[in-house]
C-alpha cells in the first residue's frame, strides 16, 4: 500500500484502533509529550538555543508568509466563507517547496523530501474546502516529527521548536486564517476549544503550569491577556478568540470557559494530553485525513483487507467514506468568524455570535 506521496489510509474505527496500537502512533504521542515538557514553565521569551536546523525552519516560515503577500484575498464581501485566493497561495506554495527545501535542508535525501513537503503544505489547510482544523495543525507536528526522525532536529532543539517554531507557525496561521477567511474544518471546530487549534492550549497550559500567580480563571481578565499574551500561547489564543468573536467565552468557547474553573494549570496541562488523544487522535472524522508515508508508516489496515464487494466506498472532496457513512468533516459548512468580525466594520454583514459547539468532558 506504500506510495510515493503520503496519503490517508484510515477509513473505519477498526483502522483507527490498529493505528492507535502502532509504533507511529506511539512516536507521535511521545513527540507531543516531549514538546510539552520542553515548554513547561517557560514563556515564549525564554532564552533557548536556536540550532541551524531551527533557524532554517524559521526562515522557511518567513518565506511562506512572504508568499501569502503575493496572493491577496479577492473581493468577497458578500460571503463569510473561504476566499478562493487561498487556492492560488496553496498552489504556489506547493510548487515552490521542492526548491525551498533543497535550499534549507540540503542534507536530506531526495526520497524523504516528498514526505516533508506534503506534511508542510497540508498544514496550511485544505485546498478544496478552504478550511482548517486540528488535523491540519497535526500535519505541522508530523512535519517536525519527520525532521526529528531524520535527525535534522535533536532533542536539544525541542524548547526552540515549541517556543520559536511552533509559536511562529501559529502566528502565521492567524495571518492565513484572517486573510483568506478559512472555514473551521468540520461542523464543531476542534471539538470545542476554538474554531481552529488545539495545541496552543496544550503547550500553553504547560507553560503556565509553574506560574506563581496566574490561574486558569485569569483568562477572563482582559488586562492579564494583554500583559501576558505575548509570553504564553494559551493566553494569546484566548485573546485572539476575543478579538474575532462578539460573544463571551461562555457562548463562543464553552469548553475553555469550563476549563477556566479548574484550580491549577498543572491539572489543565495533564487533562489536555488526555483530551488530545481522545478528541483529536481518537476521532475518525479527523484521523481519516491523517497521512502515512515512508517516515511515518502503517501496516495493512482492516479496511484494506476487505474486497471492494464487501465495502461501499464513496469519494468526497479528496477522501473516502465507507458504507455511505459521512463524518463531521463533511457536515454543514461553517463560515469564518474572522470574516464576520471583519465585515462587521464595513456594514456589509452583521457579526454573529460564535456557533454552538459540542461540549467535551474534562477531568
Amino acid at each position: 500500500m506504500a506510495s510515493d506521496k503520503p496519503s490517508p489510509r484510515i477509513l473505519t474505527q477498526e483502522d483507527l484502533d490498529v493505528f492507535q496500537g502502532s509504533e507511529t502512533y506511539n512516536a507521535l504521542v511521545q513527540f507531543v509529550i516531549d514538546l510539552r515538557e520542553a515548554a513547561t514553565g517557560r514563556p515564549n521569551s525564554f532564552e533557548c538555543v536556536e540550532s541551524e536546523a531551527t533557524k532554517s525552519i524559521l526562515s522557511l516560515l518567513d518565506e511562506i508568509q512572504n508568499l501569502s503577500v503575493l496572493h491577496p484575498a479577492v473581493p468577497n464581501e458578500k460571503s463569510r466563507f473561504g476566499n478562493p485566493a487561498f487556492r492560488e497561495f496553496y498552489d504556489d506554495l506547493e510548487s515552490q517547496l521542492p526548491d525551498v527545501f533543497r535550499k534549507h535542508f540540503p542534507d536530506v535525501q531526495e526520497d524523504n523530501l516528498i514526505d516533508l513537503q506534503t506534511y508542510l503544505v497540508e498544514s496550511f489547510g485544505n485546498r478544496t474546502r478552504i478550511d482548517y482544523g486540528s488535523g491540519h495543525e497535526l500535519n505541522f507536528i508530523c512535519f517536525l516529527l519527520c525532521l526529528s526522525r531524520l535527525n535534522v532536529l535533536q532533542q536539544s532543539d525541542f524548547p526552540a521548536i515549541v517556543l520559536r517554531v511552533f509559536n511562529k507557525y501559529i502566528a502565521l496561521m492567524r495571518v492565513v486564517q484572517s486573510q483568506y477567511w478559512l472555514e473551521p474544518a468540520g461542523s464543531h471546530g476542534v471539538w470545542g476549544l476554538d474554531d481552529y487549534h488545539f495545541l496552543p492550549f496544550l503547550f500553553g497550559a504547560a507553560q503556565l503550569s509553574t506560574h506563581k500567580y496566574l490561574r486558569p480563571r485569569s483568562i477572563h481578565d482582559a488586562d492579564v491577556l494583554e500583559m501576558y499574551g505575548k509570553d504564553y500561547m494559551y493566553l494569546a489564543a484566548v485573546a485572539f478568540i476575543n478579538s474575532v468573536k462578539t460573544a463571551s467565552l461562555r457562548w463562543s468557547s464553552p469548553m475553555l470557559d469550563d476549563i477556566s474553573g479548574v484550580k491549577t494549570w498543572e491539572k489543565v496541562s495533564e487533562g489536555m494530553i488526555k483530551m488530545y488523544k481522545a478528541e483529536v487522535l481518537g476521532k475518525v472524522p479527523i484521523m481519516q485525513h491523517f497521512l502515512f508515508g515512508k517516515i511515518l508508516p502503517i501496516g495493512e489496515l482492516p479496511s484494506e483487507k476487505e474486497t471492494s464487494e464487501e465495502k461501499k466506498l464513496t469519494q468526497h472532496e479528496g477522501h473516502v467514506h465507507v458504507d455511505g457513512v459521512w463524518g463531521d468533516c463533511c457536515g454543514i459548512k461553517v463560515p469564518s468568524a474572522i470574516a464576520a468580525s471583519q465585515l462587521s466594520h464595513t456594514g456589509e454583514l452583521r457579526s454573529v455570535p460564535g456557533s454552538s459547539m459540542r461540549p467535551i468532558p474534562f477531568d
